[in-house]
């Protein structure tokens, strides 16, 4: 496995500066990552830079469903519905600990979005787009059924309900798994890297000036096409090239809230009416239940999203109305996420009717920029690049690149053949650390974050020294990911990487300190580095507690 960290950031520099690549993508989410990934594999000389940490915008900040986009049926959006339907299967097979089926249960009630025929009819047509097969074949229940599956369910107005197949996922760390392995395709990659103009030759974009946000220091790499893949900061970048002519961004803020699981005690995901006619996710995961999302149209700082009170008692009420049994108020919230959704402005739609196609813009400069889509299509995005950038370099430079290869790559972590085998790993990873203290729980954490991946983690914490076994595991999740996945903060630890600012934050609070001296010690770090830093950790943690 490659060593991916910060101690090699001044190399890779170099390298960035010395070479020229064949294509330069500006962005380190999902979509960057994906295009990454399907240049690199296709034999292209590829550079990524981004200039916060990897997937720290809207790629950690969505529903973190690889879903096939049901409520898009509704908008006769039988395209978008083929597409991403197509391809959940296709990424749980990519990367199987990773992307987790997950059964979804939608209530049919009185007064609801959906009837009885049509949600049944919605669900067959969904079934047929997407190909869905064997045991994940949608089911209409009958309303004992349905409050069998989920007993929380309201059973003065429910009538039966839909059963059918989705998969979740940690946006974050698909995101990462996807550029770690772009790695072995010669990926050149740094975080923390932010454009500041582009290389202009006979009118052409032909790379950018980069300033290293550690050092300060400038340098610029040269690259024969460049995509702008930057999700809500597309626009800001095509303004560096005057090219923000056509059409334009519109950013509509999401919000999720999360409970202890014996807050909202729910068997399995729900997609439920809210008054107001939109739909919302409640989803199980791990020890606690979020819900959302919200969908309102947003013109504020992009750069710092916060959950606002609004949000908050809106999704609060929503909850409380599906589930009569269930009363939830501001205090059970124990975190929060916001982010923004990059779609592409259409006059008159409201912020939920708005489109979640990709669309691409290239502008007079060649400068390809890509927005809106969705993380389930964030391969065929790729792809549509890609076969761009294959024709227009095919026609200047007389060159040719093979076809898509990431239908068959494995992502990072992945080495399983199914998801049983995904279960199997995890009870042998269960034996090997419930002697120590650790229980189903913990052995699942590890395996649908890390994979085989595990295995390297397990192995530094046998290495450790000292007897508590859960500041053990902390230790080694740390040393993997500077090692393994660039991570330069606690921050980029805490919530890109592990997630447990959202769905673990009493982990958060409680290992704070040792986290912050672990990376103080691997980076040497001065006194007022180690404050910073506590200072930044310390920030997040209020923004996902606090509402105002």
């Amino acid at each position: 496995m490659k060593t991916f960290s910060f101690f090699n950031r001044e190399k890779t520099i170099k390298k960035l500066q010395s070479e020229e690549f064949d294509l330069l993508i500006v962005g380190g989410g999902i979509t960057g990552a994906g295009i990454a990934l399907d240049a690199a594999s296709r034999g292209m000389k590829v550079a990524l830079v981004e200039k916060n940490d990897f997937a720290s915008g809207t790629s950690s900040k969505s529903t973190k469903l690889i879903h096939g986009g049901l409520r898009y049926l509704k908008q006769l959006d039988f395209w978008l519905v083929k597409e991403v339907g197509t391809e959940r299967a296709l990424v749980h097979k990519l990367a199987p600990h990773l992307v987790i089926p997950e059964k979804m249960i939608l209530p049919l009630i009185d007064g609801g979005t959906y009837g009885s025929w049509l949600t049944s009819f919605g669900l067959k047509v969904y079934d047929i787009l997407a190909a869905v097969e064997g045991d994940d074949k949608r089911k209409m229940l009958n309303k004992k059924e349905a409050l069998e599956k989920e007993p929380l369910l309201p059973e003065s107005i429910l009538k039966g309900a839909g059963y059918y197949a989705e998969y979740r996922t940690d946006d974050a760390r698909l995101t990462l798994e996807i550029i770690k392995t772009a790695l072995n395709y010669n990926l050149k990659t740094i975080n923390y890297a932010k454009v500041l103009g582009f290389l202009h030759k006979e009118n052409r974009v032909v790379g950018a000036t980069i300033k290293d946000l550690f050092t300060d220091s400038e340098f610029t790499i040269k690259a024969k096409y460049v995509v702008n893949a930057t999700g809500p900061w597309v626009d800001a970048l095509r303004q560096k090239n005057n090219s923000t002519t056509g059409k334009k961004l519109r950013l509509t803020k999401g919000v999720h809230l999360v409970v202890e699981h014996d807050k909202l005690p729910i068997k399995q995901s729900v997609y439920f009416d809210v008054p107001d006619g939109r739909m919302m996710f409640a989803i199980p995961r791990g020890k606690v239940t979020y819900f959302g999302t919200t969908d309102t149209d947003y013109q504020a700082d992009i750069n710092n999203i916060k959950t606002s009170l609004v949000d908050a008692t809106y999704l609060i009420s929503a909850v409380n109305n599906m589930f009569p049994n269930i009363t939830i108020s501001l205090n059970d919230i124990t975190s929060s996420w916001a982010g923004l959704r990059p779609l592409i402005h259409e006059d008159g739609a409201s912020a939920s009717e708005l489109s979640r196609k990709d669309e691409i813009f290239v502008s007079d400069s060649e400068l390809i920029s890509i927005a809106g889509g969705k993380l389930t299509g964030y391969r065929k995005m790729a792809e549509r690049i890609v076969d761009l950038v294959t024709k227009k370099y095919s026609r200047r430079f007389f060159k040719n690149f093979k076809e898509i290869q990431t239908e068959e790559i494995i992502l990072s972590g992945g080495a399983f053949a199914n998801f049983s085998e995904v279960k199997s790993y995890t009870d042998i990873i269960y034996k090997r650390i419930s002697e120590k203290q650790f229980d189903k729980k913990d052995a699942e954490y590890l395996v649908y974050n890390y994979g085989k991946q595990t295995d390297i983690i397990l192995k530094k914490f046998d290495e450790l020294t000292g007897e508590n076994s859960r500041e053990k595991i902390i230790k080694a999740e740390v040393w993997f990911t500077i090692q393994y996945e660039m991570t330069c903060s606690p921050v980029d630890f805490f919530m890109r990487r592990t997630g447990r600012i959202y769905f673990n934050i009493d982990s958060v609070n409680l290992y704070k300190t040792l986290v912050l001296n672990e990376f103080s010690n691997y980076f040497s770090w001065d006194k007022e580095t180690l404050e910073k830093n506590k200072k930044e950790l310390l920030k997040e943690l209020q923004q996902a507690t606090s509402f105002k």
